[in-house]
């Protein structure tokens, strides 16, 4: 069963390994603002290379909100590696081996593979702003690899967010 972290709610548990051999766990995070889960497809996908890649371009402005990055995928260790040298991604760590549960537990859609290049079953995106007392601020949740929120009207939103101290949104459960 698929379910959603709710907004000023506990951000689901995150503990993954990282591409340089080491561990990153969400609880362990101590940003200014904000912790920014970029959940990513994965190697096969030239969308989320690009969005990568974008992110990467505003490392320094989401470094100066306060913010710290952390792409995760479905990926295996190889497939990580190879995107973060591929991509050309030297400026924040790349998380990789999310389990199936753990993507269903912060609310992402999952695919099967439908091209020899994908993986068997890999996470749609989603990206993800979480506090530094580990609850959620933001939610955004993707069903395809189209459509994800604009890094740069990111960086301004949460610029906003800081300066007017704006309150988590969708706090009401359906």
């Amino acid at each position: 069963m698929n379910t959603k972290p709710m907004p000023d709610g506990p951000a689901p548990s995150l503990e993954l390994q990282l591409t340089d051999g080491t561990t990153w766990s969400l609880d362990a995070q101590r940003p200014e603002s904000f912790t920014m889960i970029v959940m990513y497809r994965g190697k096969h996908c030239p969308v989320c290379e690009k969005y990568l890649k974008t992110t990467q371009t505003l490392a320094d402005r989401y470094e100066e909100l306060g913010v710290s990055l952390g792409p995760v995928s479905m990926d295996d260790l190889e497939r990580a590696k190879d995107s973060k040298e591929e991509w050309g991604i030297d400026r924040f760590p790349v998380a990789y081996g999310m389990r199936e549960a753990t993507a269903l537990a912060w609310g992402l859609y999952l695919s099967d593979s439908i091209k020899d290049e994908e993986p068997r079953r890999f996470s749609e995106p989603g990206l993800f702003l979480v506090r530094p007392d580990g609850t959620l601020h933001y939610a955004a949740i993707n069903s395809m690899p189209f459509g994800r929120p604009d890094l740069e009207d990111m960086a301004d939103a949460i610029e906003f967010v800081l300066e007017k101290k704006y309150p988590a949104r969708g706090r009401v459960a359906a």
